[in-house]
């Protein structure tokens, strides 16, 4: 699937479409606001009206008759120059950049393949993801945990639900909250982890973290070297690895959550790609150890 990076600029508050910069970029050509509009294929009263929208809301003018004709002023050239900026680096990666957490980016990774999607997938932790969509660096960001989409105020759309699971090293067998009094466990930083330790602290268990990291592969590494570590990691992560560690769905309950993705900027051929992640999608995704949305 080719993927076309259309880009809209948000200046003072006020979006503006992408047609206005076009508009822009054929005057500087042109010399010519009926040349220009010819070439869009509008009318004259369509790209004049344009043009003067955009003058209103900025506060300045963009366009003004010269000796040649029609031309941009001094401020109508910093606007278009730090678009063509903004859209230099969109048409560098000539396919999408997906980056989230290790949960969201490995179900995306087999989905994306499913749907025929070429995507170039960056793995990290959801809030170094955030960072790299603040500085628009992200065509779609997935994340593991819900409350940053809602702490942020995304738009968010659920694509699959997961909960945590309590993993030993040992053979030994935890079945009761109780059971987890005085324990030490590994947290993996910035993940769905919070909601055991949520419930945890709700129900006046008394334990501690011992350690940290930012994967749960590396968990999974630091507690096979400590049979007195334990750690919660996804469901959907374990799901392969259930013959190596001791498995507990102590609090899987009280850690169901949603596996969330995020489109920064409107583009139809990822909303496309969304809604076959919410549709057909949907039928591939308890294979890979989640559970469905709906």
């Amino acid at each position: 699937m080719k993927f076309h990076p259309r880009l809209n600029l948000s200046l003072n508050g006020e979006t503006f479409s992408y047609r206005l910069f076009d508009a822009l970029l054929e005057i500087t050509s042109t010399w010519s606001q009926r040349a220009a509009a010819k070439r869009l294929g509008i009318s004259h009263a369509v790209l004049n009206r344009r043009i003067r929208d955009a003058e209103e809301k900025m506060g300045f003018k963009l366009v003004e008759t010269t000796g040649a004709g029609s031309g941009l002023t001094p401020q109508g050239v910093m606007v278009l120059k730090k678009y063509q900026r903004y859209l230099k680096r969109l048409e560098e990666r000539d396919t999408p950049v997906i980056c989230g957490g290790p949960i969201s980016t490995g179900l995306v990774d087999v989905l994306s393949r499913h749907y025929g999607l070429e995507a170039v997938i960056h793995t990290t932790d959801d809030l170094s993801a955030l960072k790299m969509a603040e500085m628009d660096l992200v065509d779609i960001l997935l994340l593991d945990d819900p409350v940053h989409a809602f702490m942020h105020g995304l738009d968010f759309v659920p694509i699959a639900r997961d909960e945590l699971v309590l993993v030993s090293p040992s053979d030994e067998q935890l079945m009761s909250i109780h059971d987890l009094q005085g324990r030490m466990f590994v947290e993996v930083i910035h993940s769905a982890q919070r909601l055991a330790w949520n419930t945890l602290d709700h129900l006046r268990v008394d334990y501690e973290i011992v350690d940290w990291c930012s994967s749960p592969q590396t968990a999974l590494k630091l507690i096979s070297n400590n049979e007195d570590f334990l750690t919660f990691i996804n469901r959907s992560f374990m799901s392969p690895l259930s013959n190596s560690f001791t498995v507990s769905d102590i609090l899987a309950e009280d850690t169901s959550h949603i596996i969330s993705m995020v489109i920064p900027a409107k583009n139809p051929e990822l909303e496309d790609f969304s809604d076959f992640l919410q549709g057909k999608g949907q039928k591939i995704i308890p294979q890979l150890g989640f559970r469905k949305i709906n």
